[in-house]
């Protein structure tokens, strides 16, 4: 169970970050020891902090997913396995992918306390927010050793 801010990215976020990156400017978050949530909520409704907040598929992150690494990513949260170039990236940088449950999207928001636009608001769920949560539950996808669980790890 995590508790802690963590910050949710997508596919055009983390074009718009790596874009940033080979341009010698700063992402809009920071990545040193951080953890991107590859998720695009929905609005809330209610009373809610937030809407449903499943994870989405991390292999379409993969392209990219090194050039965060390389700027001090730490943690992934998502669904599926992971290419083996960012298998071997997140054993040479010392990162972890975590899993967590599909298809409970509506669950999982009731472990985000808070939430917040912090970049790319026009790009609707795809912007990057922040959460601050609280359980919020994983088991360990790729460890730092490398050692994935889609390969027969335990």
């Amino acid at each position: 169970m995590l508790d802690g801010v963590i910050y949710t990215a997508r596919d055009l976020a983390h074009q718009e970050m790596v874009r940033a990156i080979r341009q010698g400017r700063k992402p809009p978050i920071p990545l040193e020891n951080q953890v991107i949530y590859y998720c695009g909520p929905t609005r809330a409704l209610d009373k809610r902090v937030i809407g449903s907040c499943g994870p989405t598929t991390s292999s379409r992150m993969d392209a990219l997913t090194l050039n965060l690494l390389k700027a001090g990513l730490k943690g992934m949260i998502g669904k599926g396995a992971r290419s083996p170039e960012v298998r071997r990236g997140i054993k040479k940088y010392k990162a972890v992918y975590f899993l967590t449950i599909a298809g409970a999207g509506a669950l999982l928001s009731t472990k985000v306390k808070r939430a917040k636009v912090v970049a790319y608001k026009p790009f609707g769920p795809e912007a990057i927010y922040k959460l601050e949560v609280e359980d919020f539950p994983l088991i360990v996808g790729i460890d730092s050793r490398g050692r994935d669980i889609f390969k027969g790890g335990k």
